[in-house]
């Protein structure tokens, strides 16, 4: 199973190269206390093991962060109430803000952390410039961006940035000279 191995990567169980492209998110400041809000065709509760699965038109709502997807594993914790702690996102995911779209072919959102991970076939869309490639780490703390080129993760037979590179198209203010 090419999943776990993927999550593996994403989280530092391999080595990362320097990455390719970095930027500041919209993201920064994102209120990852915020209640989430799941809607799905089906859920699967596995109470022993401390997790949900939803599947099937999964929608998820933070605050003014909305990912959509076909399948979703919700970790959490029983401390104190159910806490979540992790999402794991697979079947193609859009993550949306006020300003941003970023795609993948998987997700991973650490809320303790705060640290938000798109893997396979990536684009990051802010207005009419964009970047394509193989990882993006959204680090609501910081606000950093940082877009990996294709040498790193992405399940097989996912599409990759030409090369094995991190590509972008930008927009470019008009000049009055």
């Amino acid at each position: 199973m090419i999943w776990p191995a993927l999550i593996w990567a994403a989280i530092g169980g391999a080595p990362a190269p320097t990455p390719a492209y970095a930027q500041t998110s919209a993201l920064r400041g994102h209120n990852s206390d915020a209640p989430v809000d799941v809607a799905a065709d089906r859920i699967e509760v596995q109470d022993r093991a401390d997790r949900a699965v939803f599947s099937g038109n999964v929608v998820v709502r933070q605050a003014d962060l909305t990912l959509n997807t076909e399948r979703l594993s919700i970790a959490y914790t029983k401390a104190g109430g159910v806490q979540i702690e992790r999402l794991d996102a697979s079947g193609g995911v859009t993550v949306r803000s006020p300003s941003e779209t970023a795609r993948g072919q998987f997700g991973i959102y650490d809320l303790n952390r705060r640290i938000i991970t798109l893997l396979g076939g990536v684009t990051l869309i802010r207005g009419s410039s964009q970047v394509r490639g193989a990882r993006l780490v959204l680090d609501l703390n910081s606000g950093r961006a940082v877009m990996d080129g294709g040498a790193v993760g992405g399940a097989p037979g996912t599409t990759r940035a030409p090369g094995g590179r991190v590509s972008g198209t930008f927009t470019v203010p008009k000049r009055t000279n």
